[in-house]
């Protein structure tokens, strides 16, 4: 798909073709590398929810500190 019709796309489009391509990479992770310091992270945030040790805050606290982080 070339650029330009990339940019003639709505964007309710866009975001169609955007969750086609995720559903299909999904599919196939084994086709996808992932880094060793992601892989031990992942690791680790398991192990911390299997112990029940795990923290979670909820979407409001989250957008919040997502929000003042951008902002700095």
């Amino acid at each position: 798909m070339a650029v330009m019709q990339i940019d003639q796309m709505t964007l309710e489009e866009k975001l169609l073709a955007m969750e086609a391509l995720w559903d299909n990479l999904c599919r196939r992770e084994e086709c996808l590398p992932m880094l060793q310091w992601h892989k031990d992270l992942l690791d680790e945030r398991e192990r911390l929810i299997r112990d029940g040790k795990a923290r979670f805050t909820d979407w409001e606290t989250a957008k919040r500190r997502i929000t003042a982080y951008q902002l700095i």
